[in-house]
């Protein structure tokens, strides 16, 4: 399989503060990568770096896509390569409906506004994005957008975090079909779409599955594993005590 994400000795800066201290991580085309660590190792830095998000400033080291350099790109620009993320914390954005966004941000949008009530969604279509929405309709309203995208590569920040148990199934579902290109047959078919995902819980590797899981830890990778065995690790030593990190060292 080639690669469709490579990023090489990242360093990225935040608040004028060094987050990411030299990141190596291969993502392969129809590969889902997990990726754990504790609370500020530089997950989400990492991630909104990848998307060129201005809060975080890259001073060394590349981000590739599909081959192509892109570390100077704009966010807008990675949307166009085929890059889509679902935001852990995404803003409030006032004045802008949440159909009008999907409508003008993507050439399916009517299409897929269509399919809004499978999302729990059409009752928000006319509502400001994420504005008074709760955490599981901040999640669904992600995916909305995210279908109407069609990425090639999703970066997924905690997708299961603040849901509840009635919405974390809707959700590992929509994830899923994002992942399958709508194919919801699981197990035996391949994955058309590549994904980096951020998890506390590993919830969200009941629906998707994962091919490789990555452990970071202030701003590094320090090891790499099965994602089934590295949780299992993680839950019963904690990060402090990882196994792993001493014997699969990258």
């Amino acid at each position: 399989m080639t690669d469709m994400l490579k990023i090489i000795d990242l360093h990225a800066e935040a608040g004028e503060r060094e987050i990411l201290k030299g990141v190596n991580l291969t993502v392969k085309e129809g590969e889902t990568a997990v990726l754990f660590g504790p609370n500020g190792s530089g997950k989400s830095t990492l991630m909104s770096t990848i998307m060129g998000y201005s809060t975080c400033k890259v001073t060394q080291g590349q981000i590739l896509f599909k081959g192509e350099d892109i570390t100077d790109l704009t966010v807008d620009q990675r949307a166009k390569k085929g890059i889509g993320m679902m935001m852990q914390r995404p803003p409030n954005i006032f004045g802008v409906k949440l159909g009008d966004l999907i409508k003008t941000a993507s050439p399916i949008g009517e299409e897929v506004l269509k399919e809004a009530d499978r999302f729990k969604m059409g009752n928000f279509l006319d509502r400001e994005v994420n504005v008074g929405f709760s955490g599981g309709e901040i999640k669904r309203s992600e995916l909305l957008q995210l279908t109407a995208q069609k990425p090639e590569f999703i970066l997924l920040d905690e997708p299961e975090s603040g849901v509840d148990l009635e919405n974390i199934d809707l959700i590992g579902n929509k994830v899923h079909d994002l992942l399958y290109d709508g194919i919801s047959c699981r197990g035996s078919v391949q994955r058309h779409v590549s994904s980096l995902v951020i998890t506390h819980t590993g919830q969200i590797l009941d629906y998707i599955g994962a091919d490789c899981a990555y452990v970071m830890k202030n701003g590094r990778i320090c090891c790499s594993g099965r994602p089934t065995d590295l949780l299992k690790e993680i839950k019963e030593n904690g990060y402090g005590e990882c196994g792993s990190c001493q014997t699969i060292k990258l």
